[in-house]
């Protein structure tokens, strides 16, 4: 009864518009307002809430949200553009490969889907319509390179797992996530590769040495801020959080004074941005926190958990239910919340199957990057569309194959173990 009511509550609030951190918020009061007192009621809700909060691993999202808004305003986007195309444009569908390259290192480096897909977006969805690229797919196939990103560090949602599943290390899913992260890239440049065969894409001019050096050159400083956090963090001269710190000296030195796209007089616009994303994320972790202990309390873990194992005695068949489940969550739920309530709820029963922390929380986010493309509520889907200036109804079509493509790496990464697991135990961060 109490479950029916959370759930009653929280999908009629979404359905009337509600932001979906409060949603959650009130849902979670009014399941313990059915059980006790409003001031017991109230009180437990804002202890769990800021419980959820007082964790040190934390302290690493507010720095790399605001690394990432640095970064995102430095000119950053441009530089990787010009260093993909001089690598892969000359190709046929060579802007489309460009396209994949320059969404995967901007979601890396700024650590966001959706700043991946305005940024890159704006760049290269006019230049890919002029030379004759249909706008629909321009859309779908930036929509979909962008999520790539969020599993190659610096990772915000890797981080919250690591919360979430209570012990994980950050640095072996900073590390696992690099293969699983550059399969997805893989799977939609082949889908590119495919495209442009059938529709005949127009190949890029072959540029000189010198530009090649030269594009390298000016993108080096960027995507040297990957090496920099997982350098530092691999070769223990600092932790996660850290590395966050690290990463805002570096984006802040290099937007301001190496490549002078940002002013400073623009660098409060940029901290109040950044407080006002980091105001969203945390809020959305306190709420989810409070929801999850609820599940906790009414032993819905445990309940789900011996639903799943007794549909099937077969590891491959309740591994792809769960992975159907978090496709159908994805979709409707924003990643942070996704990964907060369903993690208590669904690694266990990973466990059980044999599966480590660490392979389940690679694949667990992997499976919600694509709730990030998927309507009705994926929100890198909506800024791909306005940004092309096209109707989500409109690239459904040309993303049906990416979707293929990413669930294709998803069922590599959920049933082949080395995919997340080989480079963290190569570097020695798990056993």
């Amino acid at each position: 009864m109490t479950i029916a009511i959370l759930l009653l509550v929280f999908i009629a609030l979404l359905l009337m518009g509600v932001p979906i951190a409060f949603s959650i918020g009130i849902a979670t009061v009014a399941t313990m307002l059915v059980s006790i007192d409003a001031l017991p009621a109230l009180t437990t809700v804002a202890q769990r809430m800021a419980g959820g909060l007082d964790s040190f691993s934390l302290l690493a999202i507010p720095f790399f949200i605001l690394s990432g808004q640095l970064m995102g305003q430095g000119g950053i986007a441009r530089r990787l553009i010009d260093f993909a195309r001089s690598l892969v444009g000359m190709l046929p569908g060579g802007l489309a490969f460009v396209n994949v390259i320059s969404c995967t290192l901007f979601g890396a480096i700024s650590g966001s889907a959706v700043a991946a897909t305005s940024a890159i977006g704006s760049f290269m969805m006019p230049v890919m319509e002029k030379d004759g690229y249909p706008k629909e797919f321009n859309a779908a196939l930036t929509a979909a390179s962008s999520t790539t990103g969020l599993l190659i560090p610096p990772s915000n949602i890797l981080i919250v797992f690591a919360v979430a599943s209570g012990g994980v290390s950050i640095s072996a899913l900073f590390v696992g996530g690099y293969l699983p992260g550059v399969l997805v890239a893989l799977g939609l440049m082949m889908v590119s590769a495919v495209y442009a065969k059938k529709y005949n894409f127009p190949r890029g001019e072959r540029v000189k040495l010198a530009t090649v050096i030269k594009s390298t050159t000016a993108a080096l400083p960027s995507l040297f801020l990957i090496v920099l956090v997982i350098g530092g963090i691999l070769g223990g001269i600092f932790t996660a959080t850290e590395a966050g710190a690290i990463a805002v000296l570096y984006a802040l030195t290099l937007s301001v004074f190496v490549y002078r796209e940002v002013q400073v007089s623009e660098l409060y616009d940029v901290l109040i941005k950044s407080a006002k994303t980091t105001a969203i994320v945390m809020l959305l972790i306190a709420t989810s926190t409070a929801m999850s202990w609820i599940l906790a309390y009414e032993n819905i873990p445990t309940l789900a958990a011996q639903a799943l194992l007794t549909l099937s005695d077969n590891p491959i068949i309740i591994l792809l239910i769960i992975n159907l489940i978090l496709l159908l969550v994805g979709a409707f739920l924003d990643m942070t919340p996704a990964v907060l309530i369903f993690t208590p709820i669904l690694l266990p029963v990973a466990v059980a199957l044999g599966m480590t922390p660490l392979h389940f929380g690679i694949m667990m986010v992997l499976n919600l990057s694509i709730g990030l493309c998927t309507p009705p509520v994926g929100s890198v889907l909506f800024v791909a569309c306005a940004v092309g200036k096209t109707r989500v109804a409109s690239i459904v079509r040309p993303l049906m194959p990416m979707y293929v493509a990413m669930f294709g790496a998803l069922l590599a990464v959920t049933y082949i173990p080395g995919l997340s697991e080989w480079l963290p135990r190569a570097f020695g961060l798990i056993d």
